[in-house]
């Protein structure tokens, strides 16, 4: 249950479906670094989706890092998270309390829920911001130290932008807007594509750029999906971390990868992240909105690498991924219109606090649910062509997408009402998220 302090509580966060023990050891590691360098008390949590024997492993790993004034560890399996979303809703009076704990913890993957579901457990904790990692991350080395992001952002996160200045090395923000918190620091990442897509460009360097250029505006150019096809996935590059630099700054979506990210917490206990099922890409529209409300931040070169995980290379771990990909592509759909919007909308997306209003968000993914869907009908028709040139699993996935079409433009306006459905709720909910027991075991 959030208890009023003084003291300065940070939520480190680790979700995972998958085992990570090596990672649980390195955040761990960040946790001990940030309250050696840091008046900051750091409670570590490992949302733990992983099958019995991982999360067995799990827990082992995690009762056995070093005991760390300041540092206090949560490992919580799916039952432990449940439980505790059960009685906040309970609290929280909500209407079709089912519906809002399924939006919560969905039977299938969900990178916005499970990211919601350290929302809620930081703002009981009494946590001021959140920073999470992933759990297919490592830490770059540098003078035989690991580069951990947390530096960046504990000295940053929650200030005004104008006292934050000091502390970076390049400013290029608006002083009219000098007197707005920093809600957002992050950087990005180096190594293997953020998307699993990369043998697509081995296959059919043509093929690649048709596909990844359907991430992009119905309405856009070919020029202008070629630009995108050349940045896209790739994060930083492959240069390695050689000394620190950041710039305060409104950062750019582009720039960042929710795998080294950290918010103040007047941004996530304003706003959830979509809770989409098997969508890549549906945790990154707090990004979007700190970026369009004018709220600063800080773009650090402390990137984590990113490496694939061995399920992705079977068979099933294809089909799935490719699905969570194809999914990406059409909520873009609803996505674009509604980031047209926020741009458009600007500071009026904030409330007279200076904190993001749910409202207009709310209201322009209401209107995102009405558009055609040719455009999307379009990107599968596009999606299936291609990958049948590309052969082998690839027509494999296409024959199974095609067969599930109606399905899957369903389930993409779906996943955008559902949002907004969580969106009505989250006020209420956060709010009696901090009068609830975690009911973790801390240390």
């Amino acid at each position: 249950m959030r208890q009023e302090t003084d003291v300065h509580r940070i939520c480190l966060a680790l979700p995972t479906d998958r085992e990570c023990s090596a990672a649980i050891t390195a955040i761990g590691a960040e946790a001990a670094d940030a309250v050696r360098h840091f008046d900051v008390e750091v409670h570590l949590l490992i949302l733990d989706s992983a099958d019995e024997p991982t999360r067995a492993a799990h827990a082992r790993t995690a009762a056995a890092l070093p005991e760390v004034r300041g540092v206090v560890v949560h490992h919580l399996d799916e039952s432990a998270q449940r439980d505790f979303l059960r009685r906040a809703i309970d609290r929280a009076a909500l209407p079709e309390p089912e519906r809002i704990l399924d939006l919560m913890l969905p039977d299938a993957l969900s990178y916005g829920a499970c990211t919601n579901r350290a929302f809620l457990i930081a703002a009981a904790l009494g946590c001021r911001s959140l920073h999470r990692r992933d759990s297919d991350c490592n830490y770059q080395v540098f003078n035989s130290e690991p580069v951990h992001p947390v530096h960046h952002e504990l000295a940053s996160l929650g200030k005004r932008a104008r006292d934050a200045a000091p502390g970076v090395s390049r400013v290029t923000l608006d002083p009219a807007i000098a007197d707005r918190t920093v809600s957002m620091v992050g950087a990005s990442f180096i190594g293997e594509l953020s998307v699993d897509i990369s043998r697509i460009a081995e296959l059919d360097k043509e093929v690649y750029e048709e596909v990844v250029g359907l991430w992009g505006p119905g309405h856009w150019s070919a020029e202008q999906r070629r630009e995108l096809v050349e940045e896209s996935f790739k994060g930083a590059g492959t240069h390695p971390f050689t000394g620190d630099h950041s710039t305060l700054t409104l950062v750019d979506p582009m720039r960042v990868d929710m795998s080294n990210i950290a918010f103040d917490r007047d941004v996530y206990e304003r706003l959830p992240l979509p809770p989409a099922t098997a969508t890549i890409g549906s945790d990154y529209f707090l990004i979007h909105a700190v970026y369009d409300a004018g709220l600063p931040g800080v773009l650090h070169n402390r990137h984590i690498v990113n490496c694939y995980t061995g399920q992705r290379r079977t068979h099933a771990g294809f089909m799935a991924y490719q699905r969570r990909f194809v999914k990406f592509l059409l909520s873009m759909l609803y996505l674009h219109y509604v980031y047209e919007r926020m741009a458009d909308a600007g500071s009026s997306l904030l409330d007279d606090g200076g904190r993001l209003d749910p409202a207009p968000f709310a209201a322009f993914l209401a209107e995102s649910v009405r558009l055609d869907r040719t455009e999307n009908e379009r990107r599968l028709d596009t999606v299936a062509s291609a990958y049948a040139r590309l052969g082998g699993e690839y027509a494999e996935f296409a024959r199974g997408m095609t067969a599930d079409r109606e399905r899957l433009l369903d389930e993409a306006a779906w996943d955008t009402e559902e949002f907004v459905r969580l969106i009505g709720a989250w006020e209420p909910l956060v709010g009696a998220a901090r009068f609830t027991d975690v009911r973790s075991t801390p240390r």
